[in-house]
This record gives C-alpha cells, structure tokens and sequence, in this order.
C-alpha cells in the first residue's frame, strides 16, 4: 500500500510539459491548469483496479474520521491542498501500522547468515519515494499554508522566488473556508503527520520556519490587528487559540535549538527603518531584506528567544545558531562576535539566577572543538569586557569572583578543615587559562579588571614561581598573565607596593595559605595539598630562604622578559633610593642599654625591632646584587632620565658619609663613579635635550653638599662646576668640565691629584688598586672619536672609561705601552695588574704582533709560571693565554705541554697537591687546543691520543676524568683518522667502566662514547664497525649495572646518539635527485 499511497502523490505533482502549454499562456493560468488535470488523473486512477482497493478503503476510513473536509470549496488550490493532506494522513496511519506490527513481532535472526544486516523498519522510504514526499510538502506548505500569513509573518512568497507571486494570485481567500481556518488545517496535518520519526525529517528541515510561523499567529495574534478589520480569527476557538500554544511550546522544545532559534530570529523580521546597505536576514531571495515583523511577533519572538538563552547550555545554542557557518575569520566573523557578545553581556529579565547564566558565559571557553573554540572564546571575552566596562560591580559579583575563585581559595582559609587536595588541579588549569584569554587575549585592561587581579597576584605569582620548577603548561600563562597586568597597572602602585610584596621587601607573603603548597599535577598543571611538616628548624629555615630567594630569582626573570618597559629600571632605582635611606640610617651608634631596668617584654620588643631591620637591609641587597646579576643594563637604564635616576642615588649615598664625616673605599668608589658619569654626560658624548637637562635638576642639591662639605679641594671645584653646568644648561662650560674624565682617568701623581681622599691610605685593597691602576690605558672622554651610537642613551662602555674600569675582554692594548712593559707588570704582586697584563699579552699574540711572536719562548714560560698561581683570575688567563700559543705554533708548544702533563712536578717535590692541580689546568689548556685544531686534529693530534690514553692509567682519579674529557674533544674531530686507534679506544673505555671504581671516572668514559658517537654521526658504522657492537655492550651494562645515577643519564644519551646514527643507516632520507647523464 506505501508504494500506491506514494504514486498516487506523485499524479498530484506531475509537473506540466512545455508542448501542453499554449502561447502567451501566464504561470498563474498555467498553474491552476496543472492542478485541475492532475486532479482529474488522481481520481481516475485511484477508481482503477483491485490492486488499490485497500488504499482506497484506508482513504475512505480517513475522510470519514477528519471533520475539515470541505467538498464544495470553489477555490481549486484548497481542493488540490486537500488531496495532499489525505493522503498525506494515509501514509502517516498507513507506516505507522506497519512499525508497531514490526515492533509487536521482531523478525528473528538467521543464525545461518549471523553477519546478515538486520531488517529495515517498514517506515524506511527509498530516495525516490523521499523525493516524492518533499515535493507533495513543498505544494502543501506553498498553497495552504503560506498564502494565509498574515504581512510580516514569516518571509512571503514573493521574496522567495518569482513563483511565489504567481501562486498568491490563484489562491482564492473570499471563499469558503476561511482563511485562518485553512491555515489551522494545514498546520494540525503536517504536526501530525511529523509526529511519524521517517517523515518528520522532511517536515522540519525544509519547513520548520514555515510552521513555527503558523503557529505563532494561529496561537498569539491579536483578535483585533491595527488596521485589519477582516474577521480572520473569529472562526478559531479558545480551546484551538490553546492547543496551538501547546504545540509550538513542544516543537521548540524537541528541536534542535540552534535551529530554532535561527528561525526564531528570521521570524523577527528585518529593522523598522531598513536601507540597502542593512543586514537582512532573506531565506533565499536573492540579497532582499525582510519585511517588517508586526509588533506582537517580535514582542513574542523576543520572548521565545529569552527563553531560548535561560534553558540548560541555552547561551551555547545561541552562539551556534549565529556563529554556524561563519568560518573562522574575516570582518564579518569579528562584527558577528561582537554582536553576540553584547547580547549575552545583558542578563535577561526573567532569569531566576544571574550567576549561573554567567556560568554558561564562562563555559564557552572551554570548548575543545578545534573548529568552534576560537569563535566561542572570542564570544566570551568579548562578553565578559563588555559586562566589566559597562556593568563593574554586576561584573565583579557575578563573573570576576566565580572566575578567580579558585585562586582565592589558594590564599584564604587555613587547612585544619580541609581535604588533602583543597584545590584541585583542572580547577586551578581551567582558572588560570580563563584569566590569560580574557586578560592576555581580550588585552581591553580596566580598573575592575586589574583591581580584581591584583587580589590573586600574589598567588598567581606562586603559581609561576612553582612552574618554574618543574615542566608545566601553566607557565607560559602565569608569565602572560603577571607581564599583562605588571604592563598595564599604573607604575607607581606596581613598584611602591606589589613588586615590593611580591619579593618580599614588605614582608612574607606568599600567596599560599598556611600549611598549604603547590604540588604537581597528573595532567602537567598544578594542585594545592597540605604541606609535610618540618621537625628540624635548621631544614626549615634553609627552605624558608631558599623560597625566599626562588620568588626573587623568578621576579627578575619575570622583569627581563619585559624588554620594552621602563618599570624594571624604574623598580632598581627605588630600590637604589631604598639602599641611600638605609645607608643614613645604617650608622647610627647604639648606646648602651641598661637591660636590669627593663621587662623581658620590652627587652624582646627591643631586640626584634634590631633583629628586623637587619632582615629589612639583607633581603634589600639581595634583591639589589639579583637585579644587577639577572638584568642586563640596556634593561635597567633604558632612557636618560634613569641614567640621571643612578647618578642621584650615588651621589646620595656619597653625601650621607659626608654628613657622618666617614669615608671608606667603597664609598669613595661610589662618589668617584658618580662624578665620573656626571661629567661624561656633559662633557659632549651624548647630545643632551631640554627634558635631560631638566630630569638632571635632581643632581643640583647633591653637587651643591658636596662642594662645600668635601674635603678635597678639587673636588669641590668639580661639583661647583659640573652644578653650573647643569643650572645653566650647558650655557656656562667652565673649562674642567671637558677635562674632568681624562683627570678621573689617570693614575694617582703629584701634578694630577686623583679624585679619591686624600684620607685614604695608599695601601689599599687589591679590589680599590685593580680599578685605579689600568685607568692608565683608558682613552679620554673629550676623545673625537668617543661618542655614542645614539644621541641620548649612554653606553656601559661610556660608565667604564668615565670612571676608569678596564673592560679586558673587549679593550686592546694600549699604544702607549711597550711589550716590555706588559711583560714586567705580567710579574708584579698586585693580582689585577697581573691578570690584565696577561689578558694583554694574549691579545697581542691573537693578533700575530711581530714582537711577541719572536718572544713566544719567554711567553711560554710565563704563562707556565703564573698556572701555578693560587688566584683563579691570573690562573684562567694563562690557560687562555697557553691555549692561543698552542693554535699559533701548534708543534712547539704542544710538545712542551704534552711533557707538562705527562710529568706533573719534578721527582722529590713535597706539594704534591699543588702538581696535581698544574696538570688539571695544562689539562685544560690541551682541551681547548683540541677544540682549536679544526680540520687540522687528525695532523696534531695524534701525540695527543697517545698521551691522554697513557693517563687514564693515573692513579689520581682527577688525572683519569681530565685525560678522558680531552679524549672525547679530541675524537670527535678525527673522523676517519680515528679507524686504526678504535680497538685500542675502545678497550681502554670498556675496562674503565666495568672495573674503575671512581664514579667521575666512569661518567667520563661513557661520555667519550657520547662524544665520538656525536663527532662522527653518519659515518659511524664506517669508523667503528669492528668495535660498535662492544661499545653498544658496554653501554647497556652501564643503564642495567652501575649504580651511579649520572653514570647512567650519559649512558642513556649516548644510547639515544647511537639510536639516531643507526636509524638513519637503516632507514637513509630519500632524496628526489635528477641525473643528466651525457652520452658519448
């Protein structure tokens, strides 16, 4: 019976073929033809033969239950629309038997054919027949349902193809029944026949908006329209007005809501006032806008949205039905998220819990769908900046706080109540990735915003300082997040109080509740557990500092990633204004306490007072030596001012002993550095402004104290004139000015009085003569061809020259001085003189100077005799300076040192400590003389594998590591030289590691292997084919076997070396090459 029920559907929609038509016929009297003899076709066929008796009978049952039935209408298309519904309710009751009969007697299985699919249900239509059925509900919906919308319900006929017109034109609407009426009848049958699952998928994906706009006005449109006077809904009862109420309600609620919130908004219509450049929402047509929705609808379609948006995941529905189909990009994809944003920015009105709606506007950030998380997300933040810059306080109560909880939960309460875990670790990863894509991401910083955040800085700062430690996916957020808000917080709140707090200069706070810390995660985040409690006070005090110096260490990291800041060098100089407030407060004499007259309580009060503020001083210079150990001065002296800022703070410090009248190296140092920079600013290195000389009015009242209390004379004079120098603004130059770095950067004579007091005694401190002996070599300031790259900012080079620090590294020699003199001071006492003299002597050997090439002799034995010194910088520049020898006359000097290393100290010496550590550093010379050799190892180094292989048999187990360190620099440069010694290497290596009982020693045997393994890369299986196999024996011993654990790693890596080298010989890279080969 399906099949006849769907053929005779198909005779109704039979289209017409163009011989049928006559010429100059229209689509409206075409139309209405077609229907009339598809009709005459219909009852024709359906009065044929037996084999339709039974869907006759079914049809006949039918008209005879419905009641709407109007068989003397004189309007054809509702004759043809009635056809349609018959039948149409025929195969709805017609599967739907067939289902429940199937449902009733489930057709065993065949255990013959176990892998036979199962039967299909009865109501499964083939594509053919879904054809037929779409086409017979396009006709129904075009001609009993949408002619009777009224204007503005729904999109009309003539926006959706030029058809449509012509269908409105045969509809007759001024007969029997009425128009509302059929419009009751259509809606009823096609709900009925939807309730069948096979036919409701047609039904609702073509023409779901079709039906919810027949519903809402069959079931919401006033009695009485403005400007309507027909009587169009006189004819519907109340219980018909309530029973199409009751059906919309369940067709919004069991369809997909994404979809009908869609149609919901089509529904809506377009704007009161729409202009062609206006977005319109056409089904269809082509770039139409939509026609104006009457009042009530759009009352009633904003009312059905809101309940849309208030139901479970109901903000995610309406995302989807804007966002879907957008892409991912573009101007529209943004102005469509903003959109959105600002609609879910407003809570409804009848929503019974604004936090768990905004809980739902959270939840959109966590969406794992790679194709709509990063449209999601943009529509939270952007939600969530919105409702914090127009609504603050909703936003702080509703949004901020559920947001940060977590991390308040870390800092509040105590862990006397609590679980072992109190904060869980998705909780704490799902907070701190929200935090960085509302913050970092969203980047639109508000006072809520960063007034919220800074109550949880302290713990998100634990945080980083925790994932600093270990490997953590958080720590890429935490460092965003504190650099976001460090950025964008006014700079006087940041430095006086939060990174003050957060390095503990004002006392601990960590961030973390008592007794509570951070502990890694499953997952690779964070969790806080209850903290092991600590019995021996000395264990933990040592962790106390040691997490008070971590914080530190991880703030000045934290400070160098912010490469385009001035609050790092802003925070050092208020730090250095703390260092001058201290220093004044530092040397004040404590009298005498008659403690008999005193309660133990003050006594105590007493002493924790002195107790603290020596606590206060120490964490201060920690911070200060940190800051200037972590932090490169580009960093922290960014602009002139702040240069201006360092010179204030050391002249402050300078007139504090002034003031007290005590005067000490260090304190001379700081005024000579001071003056020194003061006068290179103005003495034309660097082009000075109007704002600079402004920022360097700071410098008047200083330079003012200390030309009238020093007590040299002609330091008076330089302040007096470096002070009129800047009140003038360079206007007045007095004529010591210029001069004042080449006299700051002389030696101490009678006709050139140094900068220093005269107070100080001439035997100073190693340190004190190191940096004023070498100012010989510095060039002037005045110097023409000393000026700065940039205008304004100043050189380190500039701070060294003005106040006389020798740069070794990078200074030459100077040209005043002869090599003589160089090697003369390469003897004196004084450790500075030495070592720079040494460094000297080197540079000038680098640069193949004719003079000391011809004394290499004597160079040699000089930088043989200071290897023996105790001090390690005269000691590392002989080995640097041995080492450049060795490259420069590699045959010579090698041999000498080869014999150095091999003899250690002479037969009978009674230092046998002070041999071995000479060896340890020849030893270190040869290892850089291999490092050197480049392509020409295999040439030199031969006597050198002989030598270093004959000392792994030392007895000191020193000697043994230095000779198998060298060996490995030395192998993995050979190559293909390396094939005759490889049994030899290799033997030596494996008794070393299985029977040599020192643990360094085995570390560096396995790690020779490593060496040569990474020197050789592929051409290892050529190299050491014979002996791979052993050394590969010998490795997997070390992993099984050795109970060193660093043994252990070196063996591993050398493993993961031997793993690459043999992958890539089995399973070599295909190369596509083209050959041309040319034949003769």
């Amino acid at each position: 019976m399906t099949t006849a029920l769907i053929k005779s559907l198909s005779i109704l929609t039979k289209p017409i073929r163009e011989a049928q038509l006559s010429h100059g016929q229209s689509t409206q009297t075409a139309l209405v033809w077609a229907l009339q003899r598809n009709l005459s076709e219909l009852r024709q066929h359906m009065s044929g033969g037996e084999e339709l008796e039974e869907a006759r009978q079914l049809l006949e049952d039918v008209r005879r239950d419905i009641t709407w039935i109007c068989s003397d209408t004189d309007d054809l298309t509702w004759s043809f629309v009635q056809e349609c519904l018959l039948l149409l309710i025929c195969l709805a009751r017609h599967l739907n038997r067939l289902l429940e009969a199937f449902h009733q007697n489930p057709t065993a299985p065949n255990p013959a054919t176990p892998e036979a699919a199962p039967p299909l249900p009865p109501d499964v239509l083939s594509v053919a027949q879904q054809k037929t059925l779409g086409t017979v509900l396009q006709f129904v919906v075009t001609l009993g349902l949408c002619p009777y919308l009224a204007p503005g319900v729904g999109v009309a006929l003539g926006l959706r193809s030029a058809f449509g017109a012509a269908v409105e034109g045969a509809v007759q609407q001024d007969v029997a029944p009425a128009g509302e009426r059929r419009l009751l009848i259509t809606t009823n049958v096609l709900l009925e026949v939807s309730a069948l699952s096979s036919l409701a998928t047609p039904v609702f994906t073509r023409h779901l908006g079709d039906i919810m706009a027949a519903l809402c006005q069959l079931a919401y449109r006033p009695q009485h329209p403005e400007g309507d006077g027909t009587k169009s809904n006189k004819g519907l009862t109340v219980e018909e007005h309530k029973s199409c109420k009751e059906a919309l309600n369940n067709l919004l609620g069991k369809v997909y809501q994404p979809i009908v919130i869609k149609e919901l908004l089509v529904l809506q219509g377009g704007p009161k006032q729409a202009s062609s450049g206006s977005r319109g929402g056409c089904a269809g047509g082509g770039g139409k806008v939509l026609t104006q929705a009457p009042p009530w609808l759009r009352r009633l379609c904003g009312q059905l949205l809101s309940d849309r948006l208030m139901q479970p995941q109901g903000v995610q529905a309406v995302v989807r039905a804007i966002l879907e189909g957008t892409g991912a990009g573009g101007d529209s994809d943004w102005r469509k998220c903003d959109a959105v944003a600002k609609i879910l920015a407003a809570c409804p009105q009848q929503s019974l819990s604004a936090e768990s709606y905004y809980s739902q506007v959270l939840e959109l950030l966590h969406f794992k769908d790679k194709l709509t998380a990063q449209q999601f997300q943009r529509v939270a933040t952007r939600a969530a900046l919105i409702l914090v810059k127009d609504r603050p306080e909703f936003a702080q109560r509703f949004l901020l706080f559920p947001l940060l909880s977590p991390l308040h939960r870390c800092a509040e309460g105590t862990g006397d109540d609590l679980s072992q875990d109190a904060v869980e670790e998705w909780e704490l990863t799902r907070c701190i990735e929200d935090v960085y894509k509302i913050c970092v991401v969203g980047n639109s910083p508000s006072e809520v915003l960063l007034k919220a955040l800074a109550d949880v800085i302290s713990t998100l700062f634990s945080v980083f300082c925790f994932t600093k430690q270990n490997v953590s996916h958080l720590r890429t957020p935490c460092q965003e997040i504190l650099i976001w808000f460090l950025s964008h917080s006014e700079h006087s709140v940041a430095l006086s109080s939060l990174l003050k707090r957060l390095c503990g200069l004002l006392g601990e706070v960590s961030g973390v509740r008592h007794g509570f810390q951070f502990s890694p995660g499953s997952e690779g985040g964070a969790r806080l557990t209850v903290r092991e409690p600590i019995s021996d006070e000395d264990d933990a005090l040592y962790e106390k500092v040691h997490r008070e110096q971590w914080r530190v260490q991880c703030l000045v990291q934290l400070l160098g990633e912010m490469k385009d800041s001035d609050l790092p060098g802003e925070f050092f100089l208020l730090l250095l204004q703390d260092l001058a407030a201290v220093a004044a407060e530092r040397e004040e004499v404590e009298q005498e306490v008659d403690t008999s007259s005193m309660t133990l309580l003050e006594l105590e009060q007493h002493l924790l007072g002195r107790v603290s503020g020596h606590g206060q001083r120490l964490a201060l210079l920690q911070v200060l030596a940190i800051i200037c150990e972590g932090l490169p001065y580009t960093l922290l002296l960014r602009k002139p001012t702040q240069v201006v800022g360092f010179i204030v703070s050391m002249l402050q410090r300078a007139c504090v002993s002034l003031e007290r009248g005590t005067d000490s190296p260090v304190e001379s140092q700081t005024l000579s550095m001071g003056m020194g920079l003061v006068a290179t600013l103005l003495s034309g290195a660097a082009e000075l402004t109007a704002d600079d000389y402004s920022s360097m009015g700071e410098l008047l009242p200083h330079l003012d104290q200390i030309s009238q209390k020093h007590p040299e004379p002609v330091i008076q004079e330089l302040a007096s004139d470096l002070r009129a120098t800047i009140a003038t603004h360079g206007a007045y130059r007095p004529k010591p000015v210029p001069k004042t770095a080449t006299q700051h950067s002389t030696a101490h004579s009678p006709a050139q009085p140094a900068v220093h007091s005269s107070k100080t005694p001439p035997a100073s401190t190693p340190s004190s003569r190191g940096l004023s002996r070498p100012q010989v070599s510095s060039p002037p300031i005045s110097h023409p061809k000393h000026t700065t790259e940039s205008g304004v900012t100043l050189e380190v080079k500039d701070f060294q020259t003005a106040v006389g620090i020798p740069d070794c590294g990078n200074s030459e020699p100077s040209s005043s001085k002869a090599f003589s003199e160089w090697l003369l001071e390469a003897c004196d006492p004084d450790i500075p003189i030495r070592a720079v003299a040494l460094r000297s002597l080197t540079r000038s050997v680098r640069d193949r100077d004719k003079e000391a090439l011809q004394n290499k002799d004597k160079l040699l034995t000089l930088f043989l005799e200071n290897l023996e010194h105790e001090d390690s910088f005269v000691y590392l520049s002989a080995i640097q300076g041995l080492a450049v020898l060795a490259d420069s006359f590699p045959e010579q000097i090698l041999q000498r040192l080869l014999g150095e290393y091999q003899t250690g100290a002479t037969v009978g010496s009674p230092k046998r400590e002070r041999s071995l550590e000479t060896r340890l550093k020849v030893g270190e010379v040869l290892m850089r003389a291999s490092r050197a050799m480049g392509d020409l190892a295999p040439h030199y180094g031969r006597p050198l594998i002989g030598v270093f292989l004959s000392s792994t048999r030392d007895e000191d187990s020193s000697v043994r590591a230095s000779s198998l360190s060298n060996l490995g620099e030395l192998c993995q440069r050979l190559n293909f030289s390396l094939g005759p010694l490889t049994q030899e290497l290799s033997t030596c290596l494996t008794a070393l590691i299985k029977m040599d009982k020192e643990a360094e020693v085995r570390r560096a045997a396995v790690h020779v292997i490593a060496l040569v393994l990474r020197g050789l890369s592929d051409k290892t299986t050529q190299v050491l084919g014979d002996v791979l196999l052993e050394l590969y024996r010998a490795l997997k011993w070390v992993v099984r076997s050795d109970p060193d654990e660093v043994a252990v790693i070196h063996a591993q890596l050398a493993l993961e070396e031997l793993d690459d080298v043999m992958r890539r010989f089995i399973f070599p890279q295909q190369k596509l090459e083209k050959k041309i080969v040319v034949l003769p």
